[in-house]
């Protein structure tokens, strides 16, 4: 597995309003979610950065109300299971 490192600016970092064992997690959520919604990546890799089963990353893109984009074979898939 290849891992990246994004460096962040350890004032920036200090910055952030949320308890220090949530910072991580919640990056990750954030750029997930950012990038999706710019149809950057899939919502399979995308859940997978954010460390969330598909149902929890669903919710999450609901709760920002940001539209969840289908290929044709995902939809034919879903439809397919549907049935």
């Amino acid at each position: 597995m290849r891992m990246a490192t994004i460096e962040i600016d350890e004032e920036v970092y200090d910055a952030l309003r949320l308890p220090e064992e949530e910072r991580s997690r919640t990056m990750k959520q954030e750029l997930a979610v950012s990038l999706y919604a710019r149809d950057v990546l899939s919502f399979g890799k995308a859940r997978a950065l954010a460390e969330m089963s598909a149902r929890e990353f669903q919710k999450l893109l609901a709760d920002r109300e940001i539209p969840r984009h289908y290929t044709e074979a995902e939809l034919a898939e879903d439809l397919e299971y549907a049935e």
